[in-house]
């Protein structure tokens, strides 16, 4: 069975910090590109920061030089640090890992709140 276990969402002030964390079970975690993606309300999800098996990275636009994805293969798991957080990052993050169309996979998401 196939688990993707979120955490380290809460609530943060505009110009802050936080560590997300994505620990993954039932699968050859090196093997996989992991991603994370945030859907905020009214609004379709999209692709945040991905990291491929060969640690390439992929960031959208909006988060290009404050967040940074990174994974410890050791650990089967995969962070995402996000720095200087504004109120539009206020979403649900959800962690994907990705092989093929038929092994793709999503966590339950973290609600990830920046408010002052």
């Amino acid at each position: 069975q196939v688990q993707l276990v979120e955490s380290g969402g809460g609530l943060v002030h505009p110009g802050g910090s936080l560590r997300l964390s994505c620990t993954a079970s039932g699968i050859i975690f090196r093997l996989y590109t992991m991603g994370w993606y945030r859907q905020a309300p009214g609004k379709q999800r999209e692709l945040v920061a991905l990291i491929t098996s060969g640690d390439n990275t992929n960031y959208a636009d909006s988060v290009k030089g404050r967040f940074t994805i990174s994974r410890d293969n050791a650990k089967n798991t995969v962070y995402l640090q996000m720095n200087s957080l504004k109120p539009e990052d206020t979403a649900v993050y959800y962690c994907n890992a990705d092989l093929t169309p038929l092994s793709a996979y999503w966590g339950q998401g973290t609600q990830v709140t920046v408010s002052s």
